[in-house]
């Protein structure tokens, strides 16, 4: 697995597979920066279009298919 550089995360578009509260398109808004130089991101903030609630996760978290879609679909 390729590590994936913080200003290539900031600012893309996903989608809930599952909304909640009517929230279904995100925006990730803030990238945490590596502990160390090349370290891995701890987390992400991602943020609802619909109601500019945010919320951390890791980033990994973005990868599970059966929750998360890339882009807005």
């Amino acid at each position: 697995m390729n590590p994936i550089h913080p200003k290539k995360l900031l600012l893309t578009k996903w989608t809930a597979v599952v909304p909640r509260n009517r929230e279904k398109h995100f925006v990730v808004s803030k990238v945490a920066p590596p502990d160390e130089p090349g370290g891995a991101i701890p987390w992400v903030e991602l943020e609802a279009v619909h109601s500019g609630r945010t919320q951390r996760m890791e980033w990994r978290e973005l990868r599970d298919s059966a929750v998360w879609k890339q882009g807005w679909v």
